[in-house]
């Protein structure tokens, strides 16, 4: 008599949902999560608890007090730590079956063989630094990685304005527009028409971020330019958990789903010339 397998408990009710096939699948797959903040954390945390055999998480940076507003990690007593250790310690408790790996390291053109190599199942850009995007963008095309890129979560506060899209239908984002028109000029890929590459991105026009008491001091969380640095001044805009966290847990689902072979529920998502002739009437 052949007894029938049972999955752990803690996966008990994905199982219901997506079944063992589909279960295994996610067992056996890598993903690797590029930057673990207000969206990157709920990422990987929703993929550890769907069932994610490994994860593989990169951030450079620490944990602060300003990260607290949005940010699954930043808890009292982390403040100051890796950013990426502290996120796979927390995951390594949900889900104690995966392989969960926490990199304290920026992603570049210096790193990417390191932090994303062969045989990698999924690749989740949370990063927000334009050049990285394109980088591991460009990459993960050349390689034929399948990618989520997701573009900009601060300034937005209404969840369900979320899209997930190909990266050509994105708009009303500065740092999608920015992503498509230096893919094309830096990379030679043309954004005008399906990329292949998954969008999370929102169609909720950006927000002022507005100025405090004492930021003439300086902001909290932001670090300062160096004396003589050629550079912009580092911006701080303003960001609520309820917004990026969806941003997170959408690019985890377009993840999941992919892994799992089940096809998302399609959505046409109107292009800025309609949205513009629709005001207008």
């Amino acid at each position: 008599m052949t007894t029938a397998r049972r999955l752990p408990a803690n996966l008990d009710r994905t199982a219901r949902l997506l079944g063992l096939e589909a279960m295994d699948r996610l067992a056996a797959a890598h993903v690797v999560v590029l930057g673990i903040g207000g969206v990157g954390s709920f990422t990987a945390e929703a993929l550890a608890r769907a069932g994610v055999g490994r994860l593989t998480l990169v951030d450079g940076e620490r944990v602060e007090p300003s990260n607290a507003n949005r940010q699954l990690h930043a808890l009292d007593g982390a403040f100051g730590s890796a950013k990426a250790e502290v996120m796979a310690a927390r995951l390594a408790r949900v889900n104690p079956a995966a392989r969960v790996e926490g990199v304290v390291a920026r992603y570049s053109a210096a790193t990417a063989e390191r932090l994303v190599p062969e045989g990698v199942s999924f690749v989740v850009d949370a990063m927000d630094t334009v050049v990285a995007k394109l980088h591991i963008i460009a990459r993960c095309l050349e390689r034929g990685t399948p990618i989520v890129t997701v573009l900009g979560a601060a300034r937005r506060i209404d969840p369900t304005a979320v899209q997930v899209t190909d990266l050509c239908e994105t708009h009303t984002d500065q740092l999608g527009k920015d992503v498509r028109k230096y893919l094309r000029r830096r990379h030679g890929i043309p954004a005008t028409r399906p990329t292949g590459v998954i969008a999370v991105w929102s169609v909720e026009t950006p927000l002022p971020t507005l100025a405090l008491p004492g930021d003439e001091d300086g902001i909290p969380g932001v670090r300062a330019v160096e004396p003589g640095a050629r550079r912009r001044e580092p911006k701080c805009y303003g960001s609520a958990a309820f917004a990026t966290g969806a941003f997170g847990l959408a690019a985890a689902a377009a993840v999941v789903q992919r892994l799992c072979g089940i096809a998302p529920r399609t959505q046409r998502v109107l292009s800025e010339p309609e949205r513009r002739r629709r005001k207008k009437k």
